[in-house]
């Protein structure tokens, strides 16, 4: 035991553990930043096309996401299955990702939608194959609720790291944003970068044995819609679609607004930008992180988000060529560390859902609860681009401009910018709002916990009224109906 409590308590464990983030975190700034530009700047496709392919990946996530996590929770496996799968995942992921940027030379512009949906497909499966056992695999490494805290703070600070690395990069190769062979370049740099990191979470991570779930593989569809039965769950899902989205939108119209609106694409300005946002983010998330030790979950985006909000408001009187580029940073600085608080919210409450879940089902299945939060990520940056796409044809955005170098009209560039600013409040505003209904700090958790206990004959101890309520409200069921594996097995029951 002694052992144990020295491993969860050192430094290096956490560090093993949140590695493998820089590829969760990186990866779709990347792809959120520069894939689409990559396919209008670079290729020439259109716009609203090239926005469809994301959302349909988010399709194909919607049969591979479920069944990965059934098949996780029902592995064997002496490395620890989750740790399996992040194994494979590491050649998976990278492979897949390098695949996304290959210049198909074709004058024929289904051929090379039809591609690029394909590619993009094969990395969101590789993505699946190592995020959903990733995300599941910090409730069966560590139990208490606080500790679980600072693994999933650490983790942001190298998620946010990877973000880091995912915004400058490609700004120092990418110097003509119509090149595809820099593009590529950079899906190299990365292919190795993912690689290894992942590694390093495998073998600097453990994982506790349990009984694996017999569940057939075909009900993995109906088992990991009834997830959703749970209250929390729910608005947590919520939470997670509104505030990652508003991250999407930023770093998917960063390279518009810049380029576009500004004017400034070159002479390194992009960089500084990206440079300000991602950096102020990094030090949100360690500022952050002790803050939600001591407090709530909750804390960290009902904190940032309203600040957040403010100074992307700011935007509106910056946002023209010739602007004062000195303010644009100052307001994109505070705007990084409101976005620390979203994701450091986000996957603390995540490591805490498998065991709401399971009061309910009698099922310890965190494999299923990450798989739907995988989805969901997944889901708002498909969205997100989708939706890019839409509003920025609504603007009137000229891909053969775009191609060709040249300016487009100055309603367009009216229009990216209201884009910039008020779609990522938009969904803010909706995050606070689902936060504060969320049901469930440290208290509540331990209720749930201890309730756990009592149901597998661990605690002899008779609940209270108020431990009942509390119990109800974080479920969403009443007392006599929990601990019922038809709750997992049928959406109605």
């Amino acid at each position: 035991m002694n052992e144990k409590k020295s491993r969860e308590q050192g430094l290096w464990s956490k560090c093993a553990y949140g590695f493998a983030d820089i590829y969760g975190g990186g990866a779709f700034v990347v792809i959120s930043t520069f894939f689409t530009v990559f396919l209008t700047k670079a290729l020439g496709m259109p716009v609203a096309l090239a926005g469809t392919i994301p959302l349909i990946g988010k399709i194909w996530d919607a049969i591979t996401d479920p069944i990965m996590g059934n098949i996780c929770d029902r592995t064997r496996s002496k490395l620890g299955p989750k740790r399996f799968y992040i194994l494979i995942g590491s050649i998976c992921s990278a492979v897949t990702f390098l695949l996304m940027w290959v210049n198909l030379a074709s004058d024929n512009m289904t051929t090379t939608y039809i591609f690029y949906m394909l590619m993009y497909m094969l990395f969101s499966t590789g993505f699946t194959i190592v995020m959903v056992p990733y995300n599941a695999l910090l409730p069966d490494m560590v139990l208490d609720y606080t500790m679980r805290s600072k693994f999933s703070g650490v983790r942001m600070i190298f998620s946010t790291f990877g973000a880091i690395l995912a915004g400058l990069i490609p700004t120092i190769v990418i110097k003509d944003n119509t090149n595809p062979a820099q593009y590529f370049t950079v899906a190299l740099i990365f292919t190795v970068i993912f690689f290894l990191v992942i590694l390093v979470t495998f073998f600097g991570t453990w994982e506790r044995q349990k009984e694996p779930i017999k569940i057939g593989l075909m009900e993995s569809f109906v088992q990991s819609l009834t997830v959703y039965k749970c209250r929390s769950y729910r608005i947590f899902i919520a939470i997670f679609l509104t505030g990652q989205g508003a991250a999407d939108f930023i770093t998917g119209m960063a390279v518009y607004y810049v380029d576009d609106v500004l004017n400034a694409y070159g002479g390194g300005r992009f960089t500084y930008l990206m440079a300000v946002i991602l950096l102020s983010q990094f030090v949100g998330t360690i500022v952050l992180t002790p803050l939600m030790a001591k407090t709530s979950k909750k804390m960290p985006l009902l904190l940032g988000f309203p600040i957040r909000i403010l100074a992307t408001l700011g935007l509106l009187f910056f946002s023209h060529e010739g602007a004062n580029f000195g303010m644009i940073l100052g307001l994109s600085f505070v705007i990084g560390l409101g976005m620390a608080g979203s994701s450091t919210t986000i996957y603390a409450i995540l490591a805490d859902m498998a065991d709401v879940d399971e009061l309910i089902t009698s099922i310890n299945r965190p494999g299923t609860c990450s798989a739907m939060a995988t989805f969901i990520r997944k889901i708002a940056t498909g969205l997100s681009s989708t939706i890019i796409g839409i509003l920025m044809g609504l603007v009137g955005y000229n891909e053969n401009l775009a191609k060709d170098g040249l300016r487009q009209a100055a309603s367009t560039q009216h229009g990216i910018a209201m884009i910039y600013i008020f779609a990522p409040i938009v969904l803010m505003v909706f995050a606070i709002l689902f936060t504060v209904l969320f049901p469930m700090k440290k208290q509540e958790f331990e209720v749930i916990r201890k309730e756990v206990a009592r149901r597998k004959g661990e605690d002899s101890s008779k609940a209270t009224e108020d431990e009942i309520r509390t119990i109800e409200k974080v479920t969403g069921f009443k007392y006599d109906n929990l601990w019922n594996r038809e709750h997992a097995l049928k959406f109605k029951s």
